[in-house]
């Protein structure tokens, strides 16, 4: 399973280890800025090898995630932890479930009215 090259393309890389679901969205993502290596923006052709660490923004969540090793082809999810350690603090996985709880949710009488309230209260003054 291990490679005899020391380093590989950073989106063949991303989709290898199922961090993304295609090839085409790893790149989009490197395009845009979201991936990075040192605290800089890399792009799709950059080379990676063992040991560098990854930063991943999928807002609200950044993600960082450690090397450990490079396949050569894509690999099952059942086999990804041999190929990279996720680093990342328990406070940004705290976001995901705090942002899925919260989104949507308007108390009745805050904000602006609904139709129905617009209609009830235009009613109620005439």
């Amino acid at each position: 399973m291990m490679t005899a090259e020391k380093s590989e393309r950073i989106d063949k890389y991303l989709w290898f280890v199922r961090l993304f679901k295609s090839r085409s969205a790893a790149t989009e993502a490197c395009s845009k800025g979201r991936v990075m290596m040192a605290g800089q923006p890399v792009k799709p052709a950059h080379m990676v090898s063992e040991g560098a660490i990854l930063l991943i923004r999928n807002p609200p969540v950044t993600y960082t995630f450690k090397i450990t090793c490079l396949p050569k082809s894509r690999v099952s999810a059942k086999l990804v932890s041999d190929f990279l350690i996720d680093l990342t603090p328990d406070e940004e996985k705290n976001k995901l479930l705090t942002g899925k709880t919260t989104f949507g949710y308007r108390p009745r009488g805050s904000g602006r009215p609904t139709k129905r309230e617009r209609r009830e209260l235009e009613d109620f003054l005439e």
